[in-house]
């Protein structure tokens, strides 16, 4: 039940967004843009599965948790990071679907993949900083989470941008075609693991010092 919010939204997603076929003189351009946006989708939606997983685990499963990871706190990372595989995987299918039928190169879906792949590690890493465990109340972690999102998105639009999620920088260049995402995605990768590395460094350290079990 906990994951119903998020499976329905994904659900909606691939069929309101992703449910057209690409068509046109350059079908294959097009397919290439689904696999931006669904990176970018996949952002918002594992920080909002990571929130409901770390903030909803039974006291039972936790402990389970503690046995079999030294670290809770890294082991609650790994499951929500698991669960928001699972949705962002279902997200991602229809783009990759489609990509595969209109004739995309080889090449330019395993980059998405990476990105993909990175993108719900960011979301992950966003979700976890806005857990129980960080923030106790639920209204507030709400907020803090919309806003952490919104803010991610504002600050790569001003000098700031080394402090945002890239989704601007890899949206364009997969819009701009095959060839451009393969161009740009070892700069948008390193931006965006760096990005992940201090994060999630930095929730670790967060909740060391609070001495709050997870």
């Amino acid at each position: 039940m906990r994951f119903l919010p998020s499976l329905i939204t994904t659900l909606l997603l691939v069929l309101l967004v992703f449910g057209q076929w690409p068509s046109g003189p350059d079908p294959v351009k097009l397919a290439t843009g689904t696999y931006g946006d669904a990176a970018a989708f996949m952002v918002p939606l594992s920080a909002w599965t990571t929130r409901s997983l770390l903030d909803t685990q039974p006291t039972v499963q936790r402990w389970l948790t503690m046995l079999a990871v030294p670290r809770s706190a890294v082991a609650g990372l790994l499951a929500a990071l698991v669960a928001s595989g699972a949705v962002s995987l279902l997200l991602f299918a229809a783009p990759l679907l489609q990509a595969l039928t209109v004739g995309v190169p080889l090449e330019t879906t395993v980059a998405a993949v990476f990105l993909a792949a990175l993108a719900c590690v960011a979301g992950t890493a966003l979700g976890a900083w806005t857990s129980r465990a960080i923030i106790p109340g639920a209204g507030t972690s709400l907020l803090a989470l919309l806003c952490a999102l919104t803010a991610t998105l504002l600050l790569g639009l001003g000098r700031l941008n080394f402090l945002a999620i890239p989704y601007l920088d890899w949206i364009k260049a997969a819009h701009d075609g095959p060839s451009a995402l393969r161009a740009s995605l070892p700069g948008v990768m390193l931006h965006l693991g760096l990005w992940c590395a201090v994060v999630v460094s930095g929730y670790l350290v967060a909740l060391h010092r609070r001495n709050i079990p997870t």
